[in-house]
Parts: structure tokens; sequence; C-alpha cells
């Protein structure tokens, strides 16, 4: 029995130092975060987080909020930290963009829920009034029912997604947008889940029928701001890079 126990224990403490061992970020980790490869140079790629600082975004609007930090090479909203309304804040890419590739490695927080837009402009009281959103959320564990249109990577009430590879919650997924003229893709962790064309006779349909029925200027721009945003839950991003088409 005591032989056994002893095992049972040093088992355990291997599973302990396993487990601890992937919330860890390396070292080596944090040197190729945040960085771009020469290949990506060459393509054109553009860094749009240093993995340091704030430099580069700015709150919507210009709202004097405390919603974003960075720790360990991670953008991150602070969610629960910031949970009142007045404190919260989407956060906009300095420069405007229309046509390009965009992708981003992101983990959410159980029950969380954020998302990624784009073409957004600022003459609205959210950004989501004007900016198409890459839906991010915890499609399992998030309290609500949730409609297919709400769910990760789906172009949030608009078009739904063909397959959902997700990770884990609390783990990195990576996404890219791509939009090119009218043309736009959905990629998650290598997979394209979704395309559309938008300003198209099905779009407008989709449109006039749900969420933006009441918003005209919803998904009208032809370029405009990157925005994450800030739905109150915790979310971190990281590897944020764009590519002008």
């Amino acid at each position: 029995m005591k032989h056994i126990s002893t095992i049972a224990i040093f088992l355990s403490i291997i599973a302990m130092g396993c487990k601890e061992q992937k919330n860890v970020i390396t070292k080596e980790q944090l040197a190729t975060d945040n960085t771009l490869s020469q290949a990506e140079q060459a393509e054109g790629w553009k860094l749009l987080f240093d993995g340091q600082t704030l430099n580069g975004w700015r709150m919507y609007q210009n709202k004097p909020a405390d919603a974003w930090g960075v720790k360990d090479g991670i953008l991150y909203c602070k969610g629960s930290e910031t949970d009142k309304s007045d404190l919260r804040a989407d956060i906009v890419s300095a420069d405007q963009y229309e046509n390009f590739e965009l992708s981003v490695d992101w983990k959410i927080a159980p029950e969380g829920n954020s998302g990624i837009m784009y073409h957004v402009s600022e003459d609205t009281t959210a950004a989501y009034y004007s900016g198409p959103e890459y839906q991010l959320i915890d499609d399992a564990g998030f309290p609500e029912k949730l409609e297919e249109w709400q769910k990760t990577a789906s172009d949030y009430a608009m078009y739904i997604v063909t397959s959902r590879p997700t990770n884990p919650v609390g783990q990195f997924n990576t996404s890219k947008i791509i939009v090119n003229s009218t043309h736009r893709e959905h990629w998650l962790n290598g997979v394209k889940v979704l395309e559309f064309e938008a300003w198209t006779p099905d779009w407008e349909k989709r449109k006039a029928a749900g969420k933006w029925k009441d918003v005209p200027n919803y998904g009208m721009n032809k370029t405009g701001y990157i925005c994450l945003q800030d739905h109150g839950g915790g979310v971190w991003f990281k590897n944020i890079k764009i590519k002008v088409l």
C-alpha cells in the first residue's frame, strides 16, 4: 500500500507540473509572438500590435476609458474589472483600411463575448452599427441561448459558418478576415468557414430582414477602422497583423 501511495503521489506531482506548464508563456513564445518573418515582411504584412504597448490603438470615439491593457505580449480587455458601461470601450486601429487580409490570435474567457469589426466609422454610438463583425464567443458556455448567427466566426447577424473548428475556451485560436471589394472570407484555425459577397441582393435581403433593418449605415462603408469589441468579458489578442490588398 505504501509503495502504491508513493507512486500515486509521484504521478500527481507530474500531472500538476504538466498542467502548470500549459499555462506558462515561454521565453521562446514571447520572442516569436508579435513579430513578422522575413517572408511576411516581403509579402507586405504589417503588425498592428507591438506586444508591449497600446501604440497604434485608441478608444472608440476617443472615449476616456481604461478598458484595455497589455501584459506578457498580449492585448487584453479587462472585462469584469471595468464592467460598468461608462468604463467600457471598444478599441480601434489608428489607420483605416479598405481591402485587406487580417490575421489575429485570440482566446475568450468562459462565458465571454467579443468580436472583430472592420470598416468601422465613428459617426454612430456603437462600432457595430457601422462595421461588420467577426463574432468571438464561448459557444458552449455562454449563459444565454445563441442563434447560429451569434456563434464564433459568423458574420454577426448576417451569415453563419459552415463549420466551427474552435479550440477549447482558454486556448488561442487564429482567425483571418479577407476583404477584397465585395468579397469577404472568414477563416478559423486554418479553415475557411464562410465566404459571401457584400451589397448583393442576398446581402440586402438579410440586412432588411434581421437585426440591421433599422440601421441604414450598417455595412455600407468601403473603408474604415479595425475594431476589437469590449463586451464586458475577458478576451485576449496577440499576433495582430494586416496585409493591404
